[in-house]
């Protein structure tokens, strides 16, 4: 059973002028279905654009990278699994309207479901109150989020590595060639190789996960001085 949809309104200060909009956005297809009404899709459609352009704009003021980060990391920002995280920090999976089926099948909690409604939420709001309006939610939700990410540092060079090369269709392997010291104070180096055996990289640790993280980023220290 779903919640009464006027304490989201409420929750984010927003009077809609036309409220069955936001009940739209929280209509599911399969209570559309089953009850002849409209469903949150073409309203889904609307908020992407609208995430898509704020995330961009709101990455483009606090992000000093090039066009290329800058897309990658929106990309990352309004994925299906970000916009799940968004819709879950606001329960708003409590206040969707769902056939039986979907219901009963545990759709309050699936990831794509919340994800396309949190889409409809933005839709809704920009369509009834503008562009200003929708940043009542992307200030409260979103943004905070973004931020603690951008100020979190990433260290998986193995993964950054991966994304690099992949689209040239290169494998990677990692060995570890070395193994010192005594059991409570070991070092382990670890090489990388590219289609098997191409020497890329080579890194120390105290962890053989260490060791290969490093040279995942020597490798990457190398790439970017042959660019």
């Amino acid at each position: 059973m779903s919640r009464d949809i006027k304490e989201l309104e409420k929750y984010f200060k927003l009077q809609f002028n036309d409220f069955s909009l936001l009940e739209r956005a929280m209509t599911h297809s399969s209570y559309a279905n089953e009850n002849n009404t409209k469903s949150n899709e073409r309203l889904e459609f609307i908020g992407d654009a609208v995430l898509d352009l704020a995330v961009g704009k709101y990455l483009f003021d606090h992000l000093d990278e090039n066009e290329g980060i800058l897309t990658k990391k929106r990309a990352q920002e309004v994925c299906e699994q970000s916009l799940y995280k968004f819709a879950k920090s606001i329960n708003l999976g409590q206040y969707l309207l769902l056939g039986k089926g979907e219901e009963m099948s545990g759709g309050r909690d699936k990831s794509a479901l919340l994800a396309d409604a949190f889409e409809a939420l933005l839709g809704a709001i920009y369509i009834d109150k503008g562009y200003l309006e929708t940043y009542k939610v992307l200030n409260k939700v979103v943004f905070p989020m973004i931020k603690n990410s951008l100020t979190e540092e990433d260290n998986d060079f193995k993964s950054k590595l991966q994304e690099l090369v992949q689209s040239d269709k290169r494998t990677l392997e990692y060995r570890i060639i070395s193994e010192k010291g005594p059991a409570h104070n070991k070092e382990f180096t670890a090489r990388v190789y590219m289609d098997g055996n191409i020497i890329m990289g080579q890194g120390k640790g105290k962890s053989k996960k260490e060791a290969e993280q490093n040279a995942a980023y020597a490798t990457l220290k190398k790439l970017a001085k042959n660019k």
